[in-house]
């Protein structure tokens, strides 16, 4: 019976309306204290009838352990924090303003969404930023916002496309736990773009939460007049598409500010491929194995191999891209067996980073 009732327990926790307001470590640690115990009490047990309900109690009892450490996992990583809202392709450094006015009021978080162009049906695109990259991007943040990594957390678009400002911020409350919100002045949301930062303060105000609404950074860059932009939002600040229009005309200089780092261009082999081949010197890879955004065709110099499981190898290099391919050409003999062992079991990376040079 009191097995039943300990599973049963376990099982209502782990469906319990979520996320709850505390996470209940407290309560993990003390199963921990007893589970310890249990196993020095069974271990002295001589009766068989008694060591069996032990075994089965204290067996249940860690069954109660894991779904309380596995929920508190999953709140430790859950947006109970202040929540920077946007789209985040580029990481930018107007995203990483955001993330540090974040981190001035507690946790910081990025929530954007995902499947926006499916749903809108817009052309698909090749990211600025490659999935497998973003966590190494917002960590290098960590020195602007307090010594704490930016978290990203990633919804559904086509959850809250046809949601008012108002069901928005309600979701973001009751739903995802939000307890304060940190936006651009430009940020629009809701069904059709029909709230603006103003709304957004107000209602936040009305749900109990806070907002903090940040001015635009600006492009101060030389050449950002000669780009042309007929997007309405566009006031000559830093955003993702004036990064994309920057690596269209090859100008990495210009591409690094923007950014506040330079461009890293990852290129994936599957396990059944071959890997990357090439020479000592020389490394060639098709552009079907991009996983994000490269810079125009030509030549550039002042770029970096990184060939280490955590960059701890950098060979000095140029790049040339082409219709159909990026080239690598090494200073130095470079093992290709090294750049065949970086990434997942299915996956091998090879990663460049971009000087400032100019195609």
């Amino acid at each position: 019976m009191m097995v039943s009732m300990l599973i049963t327990l376990a099982n209502e926790k782990v469906n319990a309306s979520f996320p709850p307001k505390d996470c209940p470590l407290s309560q993990v640690l003390n199963l921990y204290f007893w589970l310890f115990a249990a196993y020095h009490l069974v271990s002295s047990c001589t009766r068989p009838s008694v060591c069996s309900l032990y075994i089965n109690f204290f067996g249940a009892l860690s069954v109660l352990i894991l779904r309380y450490t596995q929920l508190c996992s999953l709140l430790l990583s859950f947006p109970g924090g202040i929540v920077a809202l946007g789209k985040f392709d580029a990481l930018h450094i107007g995203h990483r303003e955001l993330a540090i006015q974040a981190s001035k009021v507690g946790p910081p978080f990025l929530l954007s969404f995902v499947g926006m162009a499916e749903v809108l049906g817009w052309e698909p695109r090749a990211p600025i930023v490659a999935k497998c990259d973003r966590k190494r991007v917002l960590s290098s943040w960590a020195p602007y916002c307090g010594d704490m990594a930016p978290a990203e957390f990633q919804i559904e678009f086509s959850s809250v496309r046809c949601l008012t400002p108002r069901q928005f911020v309600e979701k973001l409350v009751k739903e995802l736990g939000v307890r304060g919100v940190v936006t651009g002045e430009n940020y629009r949301f809701g069904y059709k773009a029909a709230g603006d930062a103003t709304e957004l303060v107000r209602l936040c105000e009305e749900y109990g939460i806070e907002a903090y609404i940040i001015n635009s950074v600006m492009d101060k860059n030389e050449y950002s007049i000669n780009i042309q932009s007929s997007d309405l939002k566009d006031r000559g600040q830093v955003s993702s598409t004036r990064v994309r229009r920057a690596l269209a005309v090859g100008d990495m200089k210009y591409v690094s500010q923007l950014l506040g780092r330079q461009h890293r261009l990852i290129m994936g082999a599957a396990k059944d491929q071959e890997g990357f081949t090439g020479s000592k010197h020389k490394l060639s890879v098709p552009k079907s194995g991009l996983l994000n955004l490269a810079p125009k065709e030509g030549l550039y110099e002042k770029c970096y191999l990184c060939s280490g499981e955590d960059d701890d190898l950098a060979s000095s290099c140029r790049v040339v891209v082409d219709t159909g391919n990026v080239h690598i050409e090494m200073d130095d003999e470079v093992d290709v067996g090294v750049c065949n062992r970086v990434g997942t079991q299915d996956l091998r990376l090879l990663r460049i980073e971009f000087g400032d040079s100019q195609s």
